[in-house]
Order: structure tokens, then C-alpha cells, then sequence
């Protein structure tokens, strides 16, 4: 497993969902592995009656969390739906990791996601062979969920053709999943349930219809609420990615997390943090996810183009690739944004500087 790039969650947090099965003693939902107190212990961290600690995957809303997780114990399936890079992918798999220890039983939804992907599909050899039969079906993901009475998670919903997305409105609703070829059905174990991601920031985006989303309950994840809260997500992952990938360097000074952070924030919000000067906001999201990634490829190049030492320099670069986006239009954003507020902050003078040479 240490030559695996990126583990499952139930893999790489196999140790805190072990203790905190062990510790827990509420009831549990039919299937699921642990209580709803304890799958949101895992979500949002804490300390066990033993001493144990549970690091946190999420940093926000508890609320959203218990929200989210109270509605995979009802009959209803789950949206995470909200702009991109809020950790609606991330809070699925975790979930699906504590509620049923397989986070793997996932559809990517895309513009070519057909029908069979959802509901099954057939190994032809054996078809033609033998003609319909068990062994020649091959099951979705979905399929297996409800047979194993397991989470199923569909990733990018409304990237999915609507015709394709109504398919889900029988499973969800009917529990049960008809296979008219075998004359039989599939009829889903307690524990299933579904957990299904979208954005709204997609272009050309096909939107649920009402009946699909009446069998949904939507939890909206948002953007971190304060810039404390995304200094600390953003130092939590790349300390964790650092650390996954073994880049050999220090972790990233506190201050260049809270610039780049700072950064995205004001250039999100069309203003600069004292509210004094307005902004023109670029088209890039600009989401906690693209700090991340910032950050981390700035101190790669410090790690293996520098001195272990991540300075305004190693950043430069990832940081106008984040924010330009279209080469005209961002361009004289981030120009901009350059000359009238990092030129005139003291302290930025390197980062003003790196950006400029990079120009």
C-alpha cells in the first residue's frame, strides 16, 4: 500500500474509524458500521472517551455535517451541491467510508455517462454465447450498493444527460432495480442510499428535473465562512499531501498560506479584505481547492528547484495560472489587482516582484 499514490479513505483513516468502532456504543443504523454520532465524530474530528483523536476531514458547518448524514439514515438520497472546490467529492467519500467502509462504489458522471453505467450492463462474449444470464450481467455500482446495502456515490450529477439522470428516479424511489431480460429484479438491502455531487458553475450543465430532485434532501457546502477557516484547510491538506507525496521540504510558512488565501478571497469577493477598494473579479472559481493546489506545487518547486524553503518566488507561477484563466479578460484583472493592492502592501513587495517577473 505505501506505492499506492492515493489511498481510499477507510485506507488511509483505517486506524481512527477502528477506534472509533470500538468506542462507540450508540445505535447504529441496519448495515451501517457505525452510529451517525460517530460517523460525524470522523467527519469533523474530536477526542474519543479513551483519549483517542479523531482528526478532522471537514473544517465548517457541524449543522450541514449532521444534516447530511441524518438524511443517509432516512429513505432519502443526498445532494452535496454547491460551487467547485467546497469538498462536496471529499465529504461523499468520507462518508461513504464510515457508513459502510467502501468509498469505492462510485459512477463519474460526464456528458457520456450512459444509461447502462447507472443501471447494468452485459459482458457481450457471454451474451452471444449463451445468451442473457446472470453471469453475463454486469453490475454498476449502483447495482452493487443495493445488493451489499452499502452508500453509492455519483459524482458530478448534472453533468449526466437528463435522460440518463431519470434513470435514478425508479432506484431511488422504488429501492428495487428491474432487470426485464432475466425476468427478475434487483430489490435494495437496508443500508443503501445514495450520495450524489453537483456544482453550479458548470457551463452547459443539465438541470435535475423536479421529480429527480424530489428524491433528493440538498445540503448546500459553501465557501469557508472566514479567511481563519480556509488558512487552516488549506495548511491541513497540503501538510497531508506533503507528506503523501514525501516532498522533501519544509512546510509552507504561515504566511504565504494566509497571502495566497487573502488573494483568492479578495479577488472572489470583488474587494479587498478592509473593504476599501473594489475589485473586478476574474472568471476562475478561485475555490479553496485551487489554494491548495497553489500552495502545494510552490512548495514542490522549493523542494526540488530550491532549497527546501517555499518563498514568494515558488509560488508566483501556480498562482497566475489559478487566476488567468482567459488570457485576455483575467489578464487585466490580475494586472490590476497587482498594481493597486499588492504594490502598495508593504510586506508583498517580494511577492510583487516574482509576479511581475513572471509577466
Amino acid at each position: 500500500m505505501n506505492q499506492i499514490l492515493r489511498q481510499h479513505a477507510e485506507q488511509s483513516f483505517a486506524e481512527e474509524l477502528d477506534a472509533l468502532k470500538q468506542s462507540d456504543n450508540r445505535q447504529r443504523p441496519p448495515n451501517w458500521t457505525m452510529s451517525p454520532w460517530a460517523v460525524a465524530t470522523y467527519l469533523l474530528g474530536g477526542r474519543l472517551d479513551n483519549g483517542f483523536e479523531v482528526s478532522p476531514k471537514y473544517i465548517g458547518s457541524r449543522r450541514l455535517i449532521e444534516t447530511a448524514i441524518a438524511t443517509l439514515t432516512t429513505d432519502r438520497a443526498l445532494l452535496l451541491f454547491g460551487v467547485p472546490g467546497t469538498a462536496k467529492s471529499w465529504v461523499s467519500e468520507h462518508l461513504a467510508a464510515a457508513i459502510c467502509g467502501d468509498s469505492t462504489l462510485l459512477i463519474q458522471g460526464t456528458a457520456g455517462t450512459s444509461e447502462e453505467q447507472l443501471r447494468y450492463g452485459w459482458n457481450y462474449a457471454e451474451l452471444l454465447s449463451k445468451g442473457p444470464s446472470t453471469q453475463a450481467l454486469v453490475q454498476s455500482p449502483l447495482m452493487r450498493a443495493m445488493e451489499q446495502g452499502k452508500i453509492a456515490r455519483v459524482e458530478e450529477l448534472t453533468r449526466i444527460p437528463a435522460d440518463v439522470q431519470d434513470t435514478l428516479i425508479t432506484l431511488l424511489s422504488e429501492k428495487s432495480l428491474p432487470v426485464p431480460e432475466l425476468g427478475t429484479e434487483v430489490q435494495a438491502v437496508r443500508g443503501f442510499n445514495a450520495i450524489a455531487t453537483a456544482n453550479n458553475r458548470d457551463k452547459g450543465i443539465n438541470e435535475l428535473s423536479s421529480a429527480l430532485k424530489r428524491r433528493f434532501n440538498t445540503v448546500v457546502l459553501p465557501l469557508p465562512s472566514s479567511a481563519d477557516e480556509e488558512v487552516a484547510i488549506v495548511s491541513k491538506r497540503v501538510a497531508e499531501l506533503g507528506r503523501a507525496l514525501d516532498l522533501p521540504a519544509e512546510p509552507p510558512a504561515l504566511k504565504e498560506v494566509q497571502r495566497v488565501v487573502r488573494i483568492f478571497r479578495e479577488l472572489r469577493n470583488g474587494q479587498t479584505e478592509d473593504g476599501k477598494t473594489k475589485l473586478k473579479a476574474p472568471s476562475a472559481t478561485l475555490s479553496t481547492a485551487e489554494a491548495i493546489s497553489v500552495i502545494n506545487n510552490g512548495v514542490a518547486l522549493a523542494a526540488h528547484f530550491g532549497d527546501g524553503v517555499m518563498r514568494a518566488g515558488d509560488i508566483a507561477s501556480s498562482l497566475i495560472g489559478a487566476i488567468v484563466k482567459d488570457p485576455v479578460q483575467d489578464a487585466l484583472v490580475w494586472r490590476e489587482y497587482q498594481e493597486t493592492v499588492i504594490k502598495e502592501r508593504g510586506d508583498w513587495k517580494d511577492l510583487y516582484r516574482a509576479c511581475r517577473d513572471h509577466d
